[in-house]
């Protein structure tokens, strides 16, 4: 067809159909056919053509359809602007608002909600106070935008309030929404009650789903609910975004048993297949129930899943760490049916890497993200891939990737300062820490337990006790489990177990399982078996199927040689129906992960392993190694030094270490991945191997890093 056959009104409203239905594709067909008639070169249609491909998310598209109009005019700008802005540039779109003659409150309006999505206040801001000093007349989206760009700034949220009262402008539904939002967000809940409960009169369905938001997000559910039900009573329309905001309330109060009978009652209104609604269910049914099977079945149900229902999904699964696989293959799922990953999509998917402690996985979703000219919130792109080589034993990139970003914010920072903390490198970690108290980014409760850990795992007791107090008496932050737990930590590692007890019995809350469990720890450090049987009988009550403090107090009773109580702790363990976790560990090499566990015979080269093993010994002996059997729970029958010896050469992390060797090229570092605490003599023996192989071997347990390297490791023998 060489022609248009339709008159051009005909024409027009079908061009108009596809915007409003984002119908890409007749619209393509629509341009091309546009482009071969017979019709005059329209300015209005280029405009439409813009318009079209700014909503579908095709940049350049519509960057070409901008440069196809001789004579563009500012309907022709504000349309290109908006795309831009739709695709967080608003530098660009600032360069084209610069050409127009003279811009209107439409180019104002775009120019300024772009700068504030962005989070770019001061530059949103100015164009705010541009407009009042060349007299144009502002209506309720500039106000609301302008209070959107404050960036949680409340002191100039307060100020737009009061101007937008002065001159009127609370009579528009938009700004008293906008405001209620922010100020919630911002955690000024009572502010945000206030206007809306001002509203009289001017409340919309949005002003309700705002306010029930807010409820949510100061885990106030219960009020949400209520506000539900008040809304459903005044007879406003309930849509796909209250609904969305009544499924929040459920999360937030954890309430499983309401979310099923609200999710009957989404299926027989037919809510049930909307993406928006679907969002809010696989939230609620991953962090409630912590599973993904009923997540999988709310996903299946919807017809046209759109990008935030499938990074919903993605998070579910990365939240739910035996998942994290699954989160990778979600991710590249929806790739291939088209959707392009925004921010919230890399975020995810970097953090299920992060979960597996897969480097490879982790680089090529960087490699995509770079690939894709990522702009969108970069800075949450960014952070997670920070954490996630930290979590993967590559604090090099990690701090490479810190470094070129152009801005930090506290996530910025807490993660490269655990980063630090984790791979034993405490000086560097509190040195972030103090750049950090001069900036204006304010620690918060991650950053002091990272910072706390460091403390404990350097023995700085003066340092560790002076930042404890700098969290209330600064910062006003109340310390609390996790806070207690590393101060524990660090009085007990240091030897100074009376102190560390007395801090237990003298928390403001009840001690848990997780302070009791670090005096334990210290207690098994230091050989004092009369607190540790304090500490773990504490433990054991708290969590009965735990099996660490059965088996830490099993350990110490073995040690003393006190067999009958060794007998007796795993009685209780049998009796309570405890059984010990076992430890394995695994490496990745050639795109395929290898698991151990201990007395491993599954693995194909497993007989190359233990040889290795043989060998390596002998090598070891020569060089001063003594095998540190005290944890070998091995009851003595005349000399059991060899099967002790045997148990300790083939632990899961020995073998994954050697496989590791065996595997690669001299000189080529390994990581080795291990879900318990590495033993002593695991750790005494990769010492020595780092130093007679001259590789760079790193082990990370379920508390730290430990890189091996010369006959050193990072944690200085102090962990």
């Amino acid at each position: 067809m060489s022609q248009i056959t339709l008159p051009l009104h005909q024409f027009t409203n079908l061009l108009k159909t596809c915007i409003t239905k984002r119908d890409l594709l007749t619209g393509k067909s629509l341009q091309t056919l546009y482009l071969k008639s017979i019709f005059p070169p329209s300015t209005y249609l280029s405009n439409h053509f813009i318009l079209l491909y700014s909503k579908c998310g095709r940049l350049n598209a519509a960057l070409k359809a901008f440069n196809t109009i001789k004579d563009p005019n500012v309907f022709s700008f504000n349309a290109i602007i908006a795309a831009y802005a739709k695709e967080s540039q608003p530098h660009i779109a600032h360069q084209l608002f610069d050409q127009i003659p003279q811009p209107d409150l439409v180019s104002y309006n775009t120019l300024i909600s772009a700068y504030a999505e962005c989070g770019k206040m001061v530059p949103a801001l100015r164009l705010f106070v541009g407009m009042r000093d060349m007299g144009i007349d502002m209506d309720g989206f500039t106000i609301s935008a302008a209070i959107t760009a404050c960036c949680g700034d409340v002191a100039l949220i307060c100020q737009l309030h009061s101007f937008a009262v002065k001159c009127g402008f609370v009579s528009f539904t938009s700004v008293n929404n906008t405001l209620v939002t922010h100020y919630s967000k911002n955690g000024f809940l009572d502010e945000a009650k206030e206007v809306f409960y001002g509203m009289e009169g001017v409340k919309d369905e949005v002003s309700w789903n705002s306010m029930i938001v807010a409820y949510g997000q100061h885990r106030q559910g219960s009020k949400a609910l209520a506000l539900f039900q008040e809304m459903v009573r005044l007879e406003f329309n309930v849509d796909m975004f209250t609904l969305a905001s009544v499924l929040t309330a459920f999360t937030c109060l954890q309430d499983l048993r309401g979310g099923v009978q609200f999710h009957g009652y989404l299926i027989k209104t037919g809510f049930h297949q909307n993406s928006h609604v679907g969002s809010g269910l696989i939230d609620l049914y991953s962090k409630c129930h912590g599973g993904m099977s009923d997540c999988r079945k709310v996903f299946q149900e919807i017809y046209d899943p759109d990008l935030v229902l499938w990074n919903t999904m993605i998070s579910g699964y990365s939240q739910n760490k035996d998942h994290s696989e699954d989160a990778i293959f979600c991710f590249k799922q929806m790739q291939r049916i088209g959707h392009r990953p925004d921010d919230g999509s890399f975020v995810c998917v970097i953090s299920a890497c992060s979960n597996l402690s897969s480097p490879l996985q982790g680089k090529q979703i960087h490699s995509l993200a770079l690939k894709s000219d990522f702009r969108q919130n970069q800075i949450s792109v960014n952070n997670a891939l920070i954490a996630m080589y930290s979590k993967c034993g590559n604090l090099k990139d990690a701090r490479r990737l810190f470094d070129r970003m152009p801005e930090h914010n506290t996530v910025s920072l807490n993660s490269m300062i655990a980063g630090y903390a984790q791979h034993g490198i405490e000086q560097e970690s509190l040195n972030l820490f103090e750049r950090m108290l001069k900036t204006d980014i304010s620690p918060t409760r991650i950053t002091f337990i990272s910072v706390l850990s460091a403390c404990a795992h350097t023995g700085r007791v003066e340092e560790g006790q002076k930042y404890f107090k700098m969290m209330t008496d600064i910062f006003h932050i109340v310390p609390d489990a996790e806070h207690y737990s590393c101060m524990i930590d660090l009085l007990g590692r240091a030897g100074k177990l009376k102190e560390a007890e007395s801090l237990v019995e003298s928390m403001p809350f009840n001690p848990g399982s997780i302070e009791w469990g670090s005096l334990l720890g210290a207690c098994k450090k230091h050989g004092n078996l009369e607190l540790a049987v304090k500490a773990a009988n504490q433990c054991v009550q708290l969590e009965p199927s735990n099996a660490a403090p059965y088996v830490m107090l099993a350990n110490m009773y073995a040690r003393a040689g006190r067999w009958e109580e060794v007998a007796s702790v795993r009685k209780l363990m049998r009796d309570n129906g405890v059984k010990k976790k076992p430890g394995c560990s695994w490496i990745e090499m050639n795109k395929k992960v290898h698991v151990f566990v201990a007395e491993d015979i599954s693995h194909p080269m497993i007989k190359d392993i233990y040889l290795f093993w043989e060998k390596m010994s002998d090598r070891m002996k020569q060089a001063g190694y003594v095998p540190d059997m005290r944890w070998t729970l091995v009851k003595d029958h005349g000399n059991m030094d060899d099967e002790k010896e045997m148990r300790l050469r083939h632990h899961s992390e020995k073998l994954a270490v050697a496989f590791g060797l065996l595997s690669t090229k001299d000189g080529e570092p390994i990581l080795v991945i291990k879900n318990l605490r590495i033993c002593i003599d695991c750790h005494n023996a990769i010492k020595l191997i780092s130093s007679i192989t001259g590789r760079e071997i790193t082990v990370r347990d379920t508390y730290r890093f430990h890189s091996f390297k010369g006959g050193d490791c990072s944690c200085g023998d102090y962990w």
